[in-house]
């Protein structure tokens, strides 16, 4: 089936039209629904593709608690694997970082993007909402001015949706931002001189927590999706051909990378996926034009290592929610207009972490100060109370400590 609505079902109107299924889109749509505004989500790919797409894996402390609020985190509490510290390998010795210990309880939640997804799937199937899947979205127009418009096709035949905001969840590929006027944003990138080789295997996770390593040939994390699934990431060049990472030497990297003196030791498993991701740090301001809003990716791209992609997407539609709840519902423009404002200073200070924890763990070939730095770096880290709980406080509960304004739903 293609649609989760029959095609003739479908609004030709709406309240807010949303580009993109993803946890931004779905979330928002749910948040909006809430208060009883009207939304129509369209989504290029099949439902299967958007619940089986592997990404991030880390909810912070307060985006759990957003989740639950919203009644979407039932599933995420039963089954989500609660992290009260992290570990960093360097030097062959592992130093625990006692997260919740140096935030007042505070810890992440290790639960799938995906399963995220499909929670958020099934709550606005069960809502009746508007979902519409392989329905590909064509152009965004008249956003500036009072009825914008968002043209898709779907099942061979050009529709239109006409809306009173748009909403831009289509991440950073997608149209909305190339919907974006010329020359009414500036971009802010840098493009990182590796990639990521990441898996997901069949193993049971050989560690409780996040394993965060910094070695000379390279960094690498050991993460888990579940008590049977695991993740892991290894420093690559990032034009690196995947096909010459085999099996075999995938997992003699990563036992040599993750290796410490101690007796502890790598389980692995049949690899079910892998991939290379060149790591980007992206950043468009301002993020609304006139009806048209962005959130997650197609306003913010941050390296993986803070692990903030996912929590700055719901952070932003948590905050785009209460924005158009003000405007739609009681008239009041004021949250509207500052959000822009609010996500970008949410999104550099997701910048800086991450560029700090990527910097802090990726040694540079050649570069013997820079490497010699990190090092230093990290030793001060594991050696300084003050040092950690700054850590821990940016890792465990960054986005949502910064939202702030809006999320009035």
């Amino acid at each position: 089936m293609a649609t989760e609505q029959p095609a003739a079902e479908v609004p030709a109107r709406t309240g807010v039209g949303i580009v993109g299924a993803g946890p931004a889109g779905l979330f928002l749509a749910h948040l909006l629904g809430l208060a009883g505004i009207d939304s129509v989500v369209v989504e290029r790919h099949s439902r299967r593709h958007v619940e089986e797409r592997i990404r991030a894996g880390v909810v912070e402390h307060g985006i759990a608690e957003l989740l639950e609020s919203g009644g979407v985190g039932d599933r995420m509490r039963r089954e989500g694997l609660v992290h009260h510290g992290i570990e960093l390998r360097f030097g062959g010795a592992g130093h625990r970082i006692a997260m919740s210990e140096l935030t007042g309880g505070k810890a992440i939640t290790v639960y799938g993007q995906q399963e995220i997804v499909k929670d958020l799937i099934a709550a606005r199937i069960e809502s009746g909402g508007p979902l519409v899947f392989e329905a590909e979205a064509l152009a965004i127009e008249g956003v500036d001015g009072p009825s914008p418009a968002v043209r898709y096709r779907l099942e061979g035949r050009e529709r239109v949706l006409s809306c009173d905001v748009v909403a831009g969840c289509d991440g950073f590929h997608g149209i909305s931002r190339a919907a974006v006027p010329a020359g009414a944003a500036i971009e802010y990138q840098r493009e990182h001189p590796f990639g990521w080789l990441g898996i997901l295997a069949r193993v049971a996770p050989s560690t409780e927590e996040l394993i965060y390593c910094r070695h000379e040939r390279g960094f690498a994390l050991h993460s888990m999706r579940s008590p049977e699934l695991s993740r892991f990431y290894l420093q690559v060049a990032p034009d690196e051909p995947l096909e010459s990472w085999p099996d075999e030497r995938i997992w003699a990297e990563l036992r040599l990378r993750l290796s410490t003196t101690g007796d502890w030791s790598l389980a692995d498993g049949p690899i079910l996926e892998r991939s290379i991701t060149a790591m980007r740090s992206f950043v468009l301001e301002p993020i609304s034009f006139g009806s048209l809003h962005l959130a997650g990716d197609a306003a913010h791209i941050v390296p993986p290592t803070g692990a903030k992609g996912m929590n700055l997407a719901l952070a932003d539609v948590h905050d785009l929610a209460g924005s158009l709840t003000a405007l739609l519902v009681e008239g009041d423009e004021g949250p509207l207009e500052a959000y822009s404002k609010r996500c970008v200073r949410r999104a550099w200070q997701a910048q800086e972490f991450s560029t700090f924890m990527t910097t802090l763990l990726h040694p540079l070939p050649g570069d013997d100060f820079g490497n010699r730095l990190q090092l230093a770096r990290l030793e001060q880290l594991v050696g300084s109370a003050d040092a950690a709980r700054h850590l821990s406080e940016r890792y465990v509960d960054l986005a949502s400590t910064a939202t702030t304004g809006g999320g009035r739903s």
